[in-house]
């Protein structure tokens, strides 16, 4: 489950953490993958060697640069997030932590959890559940998800609840960004879904800029 569309949507308008010219994996760290998506949107995938087994770190980035890096576990949790919109880390111990284990197994995994922010406490919880539905994009064999969820904050005030498609790759455990709506408009569907999967030595790994679809954020979001 990657972060609700909605809020990336949000944070595409933001200041970005860093602008910058090049994009590199930190030191010690190792390039993975880049995924160029619609939307105007990519991801760039890192390992560090001082990391537990399985952390990944994924950084967004849109057309004004990067602007949400997060370090997830094998399991897919999110455990911590540096973004435009603040910092964010894991709360522990999980009431029900987030599972592609038990996605694979099961076809279906429930999470509640809760994100410390700098503005509060946030409690998330939904489910992932396995289409059955598979879908090649770029020689990557995908696994087509739905989900619902809602983040409440900690006066029980749902900040977001929203619903959507995604894909989760059994290889990368990584989710990717698929369509998401919001439950106030359902028929307001943002497409995100991946394009171009990247890999090292190939043209185009590891950028700076996404490639798709980006005249026509810039048009949608700007006055």
């Amino acid at each position: 489950m990657m972060k609700p569309v909605l809020t990336i949507a949000t944070l595409l308008l933001a200041t970005p953490v860093a602008a910058q010219q090049s994009f590199a994996a930190p030191e010690g760290c190792e390039a993975k993958l880049t995924v160029q998506q619609k939307g105007c949107v990519m991801v760039n995938v890192w390992t560090c060697e001082a990391d537990s087994e399985g952390d990944q770190w994924i950084a967004l980035i849109g057309q004004t640069g990067v602007f949400s890096v997060q370090r997830v576990d094998d399991e897919f949790q999110w455990m911590e997030t540096y973004s435009v919109l603040g910092n964010e880390a894991l709360q522990e111990p999980v009431e029900d932590p987030s599972s592609l284990t038990e996605l694979f197994a099961n076809q279906v995994d429930t999470w509640d959890f809760t994100i410390e922010t700098e503005g509060g406490a946030e409690r998330n919880v939904g489910f992932d559940m396995l289409t059955g539905e598979t879908i090649v994009i770029d020689g990557e064999t995908l696994f087509e998800t739905e989900y619902q969820g809602q983040t409440i904050d900690a006066d029980g005030n749902v900040l977001d609840a929203s619903s959507g498609r995604q894909y989760v790759s059994q290889d990368h455990r990584l989710f990717f960004f698929g369509q998401s709506w919001s439950e106030e408009d359902p028929d307001q569907i943002t497409d995100m879904s991946p394009v171009e999967f990247i890999y090292p030595d190939e043209p185009g790994f590891f950028a700076d800029q996404p490639v798709y679809e980006c005249n026509e954020i810039e048009t949608s979001y700007q006055p």
